[in-house]
């Protein structure tokens, strides 16, 4: 990649977090404002990624070697694990969310429901866990 090209890159990309948060603090005060500005950058986030991709495979295609292709993998793993990680936590943060109101709202009504309700949101926590466990086993692979 030449300067030109790391340059574009990194303009695209600081501009892609500047004005979704530029329009979040300048933009109008409603209720909709948060749509809004999740909407902005969306849309700017997937542009950007759109033409940083488009930049870095535009070059000359040359042959990959061995040595490339194990780096490939080698990064496709290393992707793999933060996806899981990030996915399964992301599922396990939803399902503490409703089981613990849930939980509170009951304990509310009636204090004897505590350990029942306990056992619900410690289930999706073991998701987070679950998803840990299977970063781990792929990182150790690689």
């Amino acid at each position: 990649m030449n300067l030109a090209t790391k340059l574009t890159l990194i303009i695209t990309l600081v501009l892609s977090i500047m004005i979704p948060f530029g329009y979040y603090l300048i933009g109008e005060k409603s209720k909709g404002r948060y749509k809004k500005a999740l909407g902005t950058n969306v849309f700017f986030f997937f542009g950007a990624f759109i033409i940083a991709s488009i930049m870095m495979y535009g070059g000359n295609v040359q042959a990959a070697d061995a040595s490339s292709a194990a780096a490939n993998a080698t990064g496709l793993g290393y992707i793999a694990a933060a996806l899981v990680t990030g996915l399964s936590c992301i599922g396990g943060g939803i399902a503490v969310a409703s089981a613990a109101s849930a939980a509170l709202g009951a304990i509310s009504e009636d204090s004897s429901v505590l350990g029942k309700s306990l056992i619900f949101v410690g289930l999706a926590e073991g998701v987070c866990l679950y998803g840990l466990i299977i970063s781990f086993m792929i990182l150790g692979k690689l």
